[in-house]
């Protein structure tokens, strides 16, 4: 079976987005919105919970939240003026149900709802710690780490215990929690996951992305800090830092691919520090051609940054149908070759005989830019080009984004003449590390902390990974474990 998807297939899959809102009529329903605007962190699967005083609601699909959370009844079932949601995306173990989030359970306070985008690095370590002391896991995701810690937490206040929790846990996570007393919405220490708060009326919401407050008509209040903690009860919203300050690293894939070009981040619009990049790709990677041609549709904001700096005109040379969801083909190559163009089709009139360049976000297996090289010799190019908005991928994420195991990433394997054969195209290059910085309006210096977290770029992870070094990923465990997300 194929997907008429192959171009999406290998990409960085993006770790998850979260959404909640307290005290407004029709909570539910909110979002369900906003978790529209996050859709593109999370395709596998969406969940909502609800609290309405006295009981919470929770519905659980898999899939998108077009089909599972557009129905009356559904929206119906879930009463409450507090709710938080969650859209998924898994990386390793299984896809199942049990998985999807926010994850639920009844502790010796009340009820605990969770959503989490992130992953905890030590969760398997964690994980048999608490099945010898009794626990008893009831999915693969590493979230529920969490809610066990909590549970089994010889503090006496809810908030006390999940403070505990959280400083026993590494990794990232940018977490919202639902209880009886209230919402509460923390970021790790170092900031690696997106998180932000807005204000609908007398509302509080918390979403992973600034675009999904703009979907819902609210006004965007800040992001919540590094280490921060803010609970919400009622109409007070109050904020606590529990942990020792640390200099921040928050995600660089962030800007490259993963946040939607309508979000702002950190004061910076996501439209225009991918522009930048592109611009910053033209002046490192000149090259002679009559056309830029962004890969569709995360490498567009680059590519229009390249075409401008560089002055060479910015064409639409393949076209996506957005009509196309999984449909699934038969095998055959002749067959299979024609579900791919189901998908995504070169403007053949436009290409033939022209030098194009190709810009895209990034390479990872190389294999949908080898599918794409192809198609515009097909269509005729005179030369392929292709340029990278981001510098090779030569590591794998730890922190909530389904990266392959190195040995499967493109950029570790192979030099840049080895990459430019592989992939079939005439010239290849990447913007280099310091450019990346640059156009983000910083600088990369060796003697000083980088200000993001680019270890997929570079291998310098800002947190220890447990697992990863205990090789826990091979135990019975990490058979089953899931990096949620």
């Amino acid at each position: 079976m194929l997907t008429t998807n192959p171009y999406d297939d290998d990409k960085l899959r993006e770790e998850c987005g979260v959404f909640g809102v307290s005290a407004t009529d029709g909570a539910a329903a909110l979002v369900a919105l906003g978790l529209h605007a996050l859709q593109h962190r999370g395709q596998e699967a969406a969940g909502i919970t609800t609290f309405d005083g006295a009981h919470f609601h929770t519905h659980r699909a898999m899939g998108h939240v077009a089909g599972n959370f557009d129905r009356d009844d559904v929206i119906r079932s879930l009463p409450g003026t507090v709710a938080c949601g969650h859209v998924r995306y898994s990386t390793t173990g299984e896809t199942a149900l049990r998985n999807v989030q926010p994850l639920y359970a009844e502790l010796s306070t009340g009820g605990f709802a969770i959503a989490h985008n992130g992953n905890i690095s030590n969760a398997m370590r964690l994980r048999r710690e608490l099945v010898r002391r009794g626990s008893i896991f009831q999915s693969t995701s590493d979230t529920e780490t969490i809610i066990h810690l909590v549970a089994t937490s010889n503090y006496r206040t809810l908030l006390d215990r999940f403070i505990d929790a959280l400083k026993q846990i590494e990794g990232a996570y940018s977490l919202i929690v639902m209880t009886p007393e209230g919402m509460i919405a923390c970021r790790d220490p170092l900031g690696i996951r997106p998180l932000v708060m807005g204000k609908l009326g007398d509302a509080v919401i918390f979403a992973s992305e600034t675009v999904a407050l703009d979907v819902v008509g609210a006004t965007f209040v800040r992001a919540i800090e590094p280490g921060e903690l803010v609970i919400v009860q009622g109409s007070e919203i109050r904020s606590i830092r529990p942990f020792a300050p640390m200099a921040a690293r928050p995600c660089i894939f962030e800007w490259v691919y993963f946040s939607r070009p309508d979000s702002i981040v950190d004061d910076h619009s996501i439209y225009s520090v991918r522009k930048a990049i592109g611009a910053q790709l033209a002046i490192e990677s000149p090259v002679d051609a009559d056309l830029v041609i962004p890969v569709p549709d995360s490498g567009t904001p680059a590519a229009i940054g390249y075409a401008q700096q560089s002055g060479i005109p910015f064409e639409l040379g393949i076209i996506r149908s957005h009509y196309v969801g999984r449909t699934f083909i038969s095998p055959g190559d002749k067959v299979r070759h024609l579900g791919v163009k189901l998908k995504h089709n070169a403007n053949r009139a436009l290409i033939k005989g022209k030098r194009v360049i190709l810009v895209d976000d990034s390479i990872v297996r190389g294999t949908t830019s080898l599918k794409i090289v192809e198609m515009m010799r097909e269509a005729g190019a005179a030369q392929v080009h292709m340029r990278i908005a981001s510098p090779p991928t030569r590591h794998s994420c730890f922190y909530g984004v389904d990266t392959p195991e190195r040995e499967k990433l493109l950029a570790a394997k192979l030099d840049l003449g080895g990459m430019t054969g592989f992939i079939h195209a005439d010239s290849l290059n990447f913007i280099s590390i310091d450019g990346l910085y640059k156009a983000l309006g910083e600088a990369k210096r060796a003697d000083v902390r980088p200000k993001y977290c680019d270890a997929c770029f570079t291998g310098d992870y800002p947190t220890t990974l447990t697992d990863h070094d205990e090789g826990s990923e091979v135990d019975q465990f990490a058979m089953l474990a899931e990096r949620v997300i």
